[in-house]
């Protein structure tokens, strides 16, 4: 079930923590979907609190604290960047009622699950989600409410935890249209490292490798920029605080998977010096059949995208002028 989700509600009382990108994409989409009898949100920023109200987020009520919006709530959602994770789980964890579901949205899972974990009350059922997806664009504007369709979500519950709340986040994400999998933090960080974490990192750093070009040779690079450069580096414009985290939260499975990479841009480097256009061909060829059949063929995001019949009747509404 990812696109014809029914519209009865999943929970009865959502509170989501913070209202970036994610945050508010998730406001806009539940409003839409009807997967919360209710809906609390908040941000640390008083000026985005500010901006919430203005933008009238269906009908979601703001509140000025994180212990406030999740008072009484059934699924507590946190979409905050990875190192402030733990920090706004002690905040917060008093404050959820025994049977409530804390989950969040981050991009590194094994280390916020050890970090947060103690800190979690008896009777609260810890299910860390990250969904693959977004968008080089940050804050409550830049929400979508049609980001998770067709789009992987990854539950990473810590051993042991609840079946019960695990099938309710599950239900939860597939309500937003997307297709869940459920696997170990360490496999999920191990796995992102390589497919968002390494490209990110690759982009950020092309772009000084084009600026000392341009230091030293005294003329423009990056201005002559084709397509092959525009396209491969537009992560490159993702919000550089959020990115610094990632990195130093999943060093050790990014630095692993550099290492790997390193080897095969080292054969690479080494074909070229040695002329052996056989074994760049190889590669390439290698590379463009694994993309066609996964990526170009075969992945989750080429499936149709329209909105199913029973969403025709709100996928358009404009969100500040509901009643």
């Amino acid at each position: 079930m990812a696109e014809g989700a029914s519209r009865k509600p999943v929970v009865r009382h959502l509170a989501i923590i913070g209202q970036g990108l994610i945050g508010s994409s998730i406001t806009r989409a539940v409003y839409e979907r009807r997967l919360a009898r209710e809906v609390t949100i908040t941000d640390a920023s008083p000026k985005v609190r500010k901006r919430l109200l203005e933008l009238g987020l269906g009908q979601a009520r703001v509140v000025a604290t994180s212990a406030e919006a999740v008072k009484d709530a059934d699924l507590v959602i946190v979409c905050i960047p990875v190192a402030s994770f733990v920090d706004a789980v002690r905040e917060l964890a008093p404050h959820m009622k025994p049977g409530a579901i804390l989950s969040d949205v981050g991009s590194v899972k094994e280390t916020m699950v050890e970090e947060a974990l103690p800190l979690i009350p008896e009777g609260v059922h810890f299910v860390p989600a990250h969904p693959l997806a977004g968008t080089e664009f940050s804050g409550p504007d830049a929400g979508l409410p049609r980001l998770f369709v067709n789009r992987w979500a990854i539950l990473t519950p810590p051993e042991g935890t609840d079946t019960e709340a695990v099938e309710t986040l599950r239900a939860f994400w597939e309500g937003l249209g997307s297709q869940v999998e459920v696997m170990t933090p360490l496999r999920h960080d191990q796995a992102l490292a390589i497919t968002s974490h390494l490209p990110h990192l690759i982009a950020f750093s092309i772009f000084h490798t084009g600026l000392h070009m341009e230091e030293e040779t005294g003329s423009p690079v990056i201005q002559f920029s084709a397509g092959a450069f525009r396209d491969f580096t537009r992560v490159a414009a993702s919000n550089p605080v959020m990115w610094r985290d990632i990195f130093l939260k999943n060093k050790d499975a990014v630095l692993d998977v550099f290492k790997r990479f390193e080897a095969d841009i080292g054969e690479c480097v080494k074909a070229i010096e040695e002329g052996d256009g056989e074994a760049l061909e190889q590669m390439f060829t290698t590379s463009r059949r694994t993309r066609r059949k996964v990526i170009d063929t075969d992945h989750i995001s080429l499936r149709d995208n329209r909105p199913s019949e029973d969403l025709a009747d709100t996928i358009l509404r404009p969100y500040a002028s509901d009643d």
